[in-house]
């Protein structure tokens, strides 16, 4: 079928034809002059710009997306849940984010102890008793984490800060901060491809956006585990100083209730700023909290509690994996992790496409 054009309709008295107006929610495709007048049309209530969707319109929308994104991911624009859901887990099979969320967390583990030894030498600059502090501060990660997993991570941990000397520090240092970025490059080209864009930053500009971001992140999640430790720390002034019961109850339980809440504004912010630098999108805009980071979020506490469950309930990966068995909680948890960010992630995107294939009304000539 050779094709005249592409007629998108129009509709200047509402924003929302298109999601109201059945035919305002089609595409008609005409055919060229000479043949027998035949229409064929494609609904867009059902899909973003039909499916399968041409490769060149394909590459239309995601232009739209790098250079246009919009200013709020929760205002749909009128197009259906079920849109969005389905095409993210259409783009979720085809851009292999199982295969990318195992991938991160082999980077993430390979980055996990420099970071820690980066976070404890920069708090080390502030206070004398650093690793000791840090090493307080961790303990607030079992809650997210197996307990067998954290043993593994705090034990590391403390064998690397013993061993450190004030010789060793800075060239320790550099090299921790470079090993460390090596996650967040792992998620730039993750979500390079959940955005299908390219990366046209130099290797260099590259690397050091990662170190960068990196830092900030660490920085972001000493303060998330400090917050939880200072609303402990307070509920425990609280019981000591405060002799009424029940008032010591009280202050104890806001303390630890404004900590959580604090720590979970961090936790959307942290998210916040890898969904804003990672991707190499020609304009980007600042969400401090989108649809793909709120559910990634939630999913991303749901699926660390379920596997502390599973450990505690089926306590039988020593038997298969001996040693090993705690590194592979680890992980297992890492790719727990990078699988939610990456799920996120393709949320955004996901609606940024099918509002950027609903604001495109322009007639596309093959």
């Amino acid at each position: 079928m050779r094709l005249d054009a592409i007629v998108f309709p129009r509709n200047h008295h509402s924003s929302n034809a298109a999601a109201t107006n059945p035919r305002n929610s089609r595409i008609y495709l005409r055919e060229r002059p000479g043949t027998a007048r035949r229409v064929s049309v494609i609904d867009l209530s059902d899909s973003i710009l039909g499916d399968p969707q041409p490769p060149r319109m394909q590459r239309r929308i995601w232009d739209l997306v790098s250079r246009s994104p919009l200013r709020s991911l929760w205002n749909l624009e009128g197009i259906p849940l079920r849109v969005i859901a389905k095409h993210t887990w259409t783009s979720l099979l085809a851009d292999n984010l199982v295969g990318r969320a195992a991938e991160l967390g082999f980077y993430f583990i390979f980055a996990l102890f420099p970071s820690l030894f980066t976070a404890s030498s920069l708090l080390g600059l502030a206070a004398r008793s650093a690793s000791h502090i840090y090493d307080l501060l961790l303990v607030y990660l079992s809650i997210v984490i197996p307990r067998a997993a954290m043993s593994t991570v705090l034990d590391t941990f403390n064998q690397t800060t013993a061993a450190t000397t004030s010789g060793k520090l800075t060239f320790g240092l550099v090299a921790a901060i470079w090993s460390a970025s090596v996650g967040f490059s792992a998620i730039q080209d993750g979500l390079n491809t959940v955005y299908k864009v390219k990366e046209t930053r130099s290797y260099i500009a590259a690397r050091l956006s990662a170190i960068g971001v990196t830092v900030i992140l660490m920085v972001l999640v000493t303060i998330i585990l400090a917050s939880l430790l200072g609303g402990d720390f307070f509920a425990r002034v609280a019981y000591l100083r405060i002799y009424h019961h029940f008032l010591a109850f009280a202050v104890a339980t806001v303390s630890r209730v404004l900590s959580w809440i604090f720590a979970t504004i961090l936790l959307s912010l942290l998210f916040a700023v890898i969904y804003y630098f990672a991707p190499d999108v020609k304009t980007s805009h600042w969400h401090w909290l989108t649809p793909g980071a709120a559910i990634g979020i939630a999913g991303w506490l749901l699926a660390s509690i379920g596997l502390r469950i599973y450990v505690h309930v089926f306590d039988n990966y020593a038997i298969t994996y001996g040693s090993l068995g705690a590194v592979i909680i680890l992980l297992t948890w890492f790719y727990l992790t990078g699988l939610m960010l990456l799920l996120g992630a393709e949320i955004n995107s996901e609606i940024e496409a099918a509002a950027a294939a609903k604001r495109d009304r322009v007639p596309l000539h093959p």
